[in-house]
């Protein structure tokens, strides 16, 4: 079986730092870039960064994203997910579930605890 080295998973991990500008949460996983920011957005902040790729918690790498405190709610529903993407190439970078469900309303802010995005060893 082939595997990846810690060199090319921290190059992938290094993307959100370099290109992400950009966090929503949504209302289901988004799995392109027009759904993340619009289809299922109920809100986003520009305030995203991310650390340097280090061990994962179980296997492979991982990066750590800041705490957002200042996140724009402009939609009301049940935020069950987030959708990291690059807005200058309309792209989605990265998704993941919010470790609880949050009832928002439009108008009002939202903030985020600090999360990893994590990338497994092969199997």
């Amino acid at each position: 079986m082939a595997t990846i080295s810690d060199y090319v998973l921290d190059a992938a991990l290094s993307k959100l730092d370099t290109e992400a500008d950009r966090i929503d949460i949504t209302s289901q996983e988004a799995t392109t870039y027009a759904q993340a920011t619009s289809t299922y957005s109920l809100g986003n902040s520009t305030s995203l960064s991310f650390g340097a790729p280090e061990d994962g918690d179980t296997s492979g790498r991982k990066t750590v994203a800041a705490a957002i405190t200042d996140g724009s709610v402009t939609a009301t529903g049940t935020a069950t997910h987030f959708a990291i993407v690059d807005v200058s190439a309309s792209r989605l970078l990265a998704t993941g579930s919010l470790t609880a469900s949050q009832a928002v309303t439009s108008g009002n802010t939202f903030t985020l605890a600090s999360f990893d995005v994590e990338i497994p060893d092969p199997a």
